[in-house]
């Protein structure tokens, strides 16, 4: 492994589609733990891809799945008020379920790589929150990670599922997601060895992006660290 990062071509059920992979410069006895990264409502942007290189930096090959692509290949949005508008309008149009099927095609994809060790993860933020905990819930990887994941307060009914290791984390500020629902996550998960939830007390919504108003450094900065040694832990 030399580092590189590329886009690659995944065939899916229903289609081929983009992944944005990034590569650790040194190589691993085994091989490289491998890294899902499921994106916000964004497509696969600047930001997406930077965490898919700070990861690769981290030692993990890192394979970002383009999950809009049904709606347009590559579609990259920034974080003004038109694309906000954008990004729910395909937020909307795009099928869980579907996301789901390509997140499965992508973990396939991401453990047959040359140089990818046995285990794998899968790391999302936002939507892609959401779509780690159904990853870890569908048996498709081996540990997972949510950032502020929309919506798993809706997807409890899937808790028993999840056998694998998962991490969440959540701001405690966040305008989109209640810290009420937060709390009823954390006490369905409250007696699962398998599950810790962390939550940020000054954090809003997307505060791991720094191209966001919303960024805030230190709990960018220790979410990051718990990822790190979970990841180090479990893949």
């Amino acid at each position: 492994m030399d580092g590189t990062s590329k886009w690659i071509e995944i065939q899916g059920g229903d289609g081929a589609f983009g992944a944005y992979l990034a590569l650790p410069r040194a190589s691993s006895a085994g091989g490289a733990p491998g890294i899902v990264l499921l994106q916000e409502i964004f497509g696969v942007n600047e930001h997406i891809r930077s965490v898919a290189e700070q990861y690769a930096a981290d030692g993990y090959v890192v394979l970002a799945p383009d999950l809009f692509w049904r709606q347009g290949q590559r579609i990259e949005l920034g974080y003004g008020e038109a694309d906000w508008q954008r990004a729910v309008q395909l937020k909307k149009a795009s099928d869980i379920k579907q996301a789901q099927a390509d997140i499965r095609a992508a973990a396939q994809a991401l453990r047959a790589l040359p140089g990818v060790g046995a285990r794998i993860a899968s790391l999302g933020f936002c939507y892609g929150g959401l779509l780690s905990d159904h990853a870890a819930a569908n048996g498709d990887v081996d540990a997972a990670v949510a950032y502020y994941g929309g919506g798993i307060q809706d997807a409890l009914a899937r808790a028993d599922e999840i056998h694998v290791p998962l991490m969440m984390h959540f701001g405690a500020r966040d305008s989109h997601i209640p810290l009420d629902a937060v709390k009823h996550i954390a006490e369905r998960f409250d007696e699962r060895d398998n599950v810790e939830v962390h939550v940020y007390t000054e954090a809003e919504h997307g505060f791991n992006c720094s191209h966001r108003a919303s960024y805030r450094q230190q709990p960018a900065a220790l979410a990051h660290g718990h990822t790190l040694v979970f990841l180090s832990e479990t893949i």
